[in-house]
């Protein structure tokens, strides 16, 4: 089966961009031996894949999507933590610069500002300043580095797209032990844990309302990004549609 599309969408979980994939139709195909959802976009000129946490599930889904879609581009989206206080719930972020944690390799991203740290767990308020202090950079996520190295592995062109879901001094609620080994989220052993310890119960419902406008606010923007990228242009002009839409997502902008 011969398939393609324009852009390529990778995030972690189907929450993070439920708004924009509602109406997408949902496509399981299977890619090395693992099961992944994919939802196509009208004619295709947009495909994405919610691969799971963490940078193996990331690398897992890119590696996927671009065997079977082979896109022109491929985007990392998704949730992120605030490193600077001033960074707010909803606002878009689009580095300049993406650095690894696992061994301090940075990917120049051909358009944005401002830094993006991957890191391997999920991190709370001691850990992004730590994050912040160490990196100089603006966010964390989990899974973009794995995105970026898949794609420059095979020579795609290569964005991110993150909007922020916790800030800087929200302190995250113990997370790890709820995510499997293939990525995915565990939300009813979640709950059943949160509902015998009440001093979690303000942070996780704050953490639910954030999750809800950021994932609002990520995937308005999004739609505005593939409008931009998978609508035709004059050959003369080729590279200036893409360069004009990525200028135009630049980091710390408010939806």
């Amino acid at each position: 089966m011969n398939l393609s599309c324009k852009l390529a969408i990778v995030a972690a979980l189907e929450r993070e961009i439920a708004p924009l994939i509602k109406h997408w139709t949902p496509i399981p195909r299977e890619y090395a031996g693992r099961k992944f959802t994919f939802f196509e976009q009208g004619e295709r000129e947009i495909v994405a894949v919610c691969g799971g946490i963490g940078l193996e599930s990331a690398r897992r889904a890119a590696e996927a999507l671009i065997a079977l879609y082979h896109p022109t581009r491929i985007y990392s989206v998704g949730f992120a933590g605030a490193l600077h206080a001033e960074m707010r719930v909803g606002d878009i972020f689009s580095p300049a610069i993406l650095i690894d944690a696992r061994d301090g390799s940075r990917t120049q991203l051909e358009a944005g500002e401002g830094t993006l740290v991957t890191f391997m767990a999920v991190a709370g308020a001691t850990q992004k300043a730590n994050l912040a202090q160490a990196y100089g950079a603006c966010a964390v996520d989990m899974e973009a580095a794995a995105v970026a190295a898949a794609a420059r592995a095979r020579g795609i062109t290569f964005g991110v797209t993150k909007v922020i879901s916790d800030e800087l001094h929200f302190e995250m609620p113990s997370m790890a032990r709820f995510i499997g080994s293939e990525g995915q989220f565990n939300t009813a052993r979640f709950t059943a844990f949160v509902a015998l310890r009440p001093w979690l119960w303000k942070p996780v419902a704050t953490l639910a309302m954030n999750s809800r406008k950021a994932a609002h606010s990520l995937s308005a923007h999004l739609e505005r990004l593939g409008c931009h990228l998978t609508k035709p242009v004059i050959a003369t002009t080729a590279s200036a549609a893409p360069t004009a839409a990525a200028n135009s997502l630049r980091s710390g902008g408010r939806e």
